[in-house]
């Protein structure tokens, strides 16, 4: 596996992409200019965790159902978090469906 320009190697690079969910997904797409791998992942997490940023902020507002469903997304955040970790660690290019397509899109783009 190649390294980063961060100095870290690739996957490692790419698990931190995700360890702050999309906070560190920003960081990482914004400061990586080697490895495409790295960018993908901090893409990704941009998509998905800001995404359930956003839908979890909207849901907070609606009484009872909304506090429900919040709670459920907490659930599939949280095993998403893992599984994304974990895939990235181990090298792969894990994509999610929809999110993978335009993190693909992203990280093809130069900064």
């Amino acid at each position: 596996m190649d390294d980063s320009s961060t100095g870290l190697k690739s996957n490692v690079a790419g698990l931190l992409c995700y360890l702050a969910a999309w906070v560190s997904g920003l960081i990482f797409y914004l400061v990586e200019t080697k490895s495409q791998f790295v960018r993908f992942h901090a893409a990704q997490s941009i998509i998905v965790f800001g995404g359930l940023s956003i839908v979890t902020a909207i849901f907070t507002v609606i009484p009872f159902i909304g506090w429900v469903i919040n709670a459920f997304l907490g659930i599939v955040a949280f095993v998403l978090w893992l599984v994304l970790m974990v895939k990235a660690y181990q090298g792969e290019k894990y994509k999610l469906p929809i999110a993978g397509d335009l993190a693909e899109q992203w990280a093809a783009k130069k900064v």
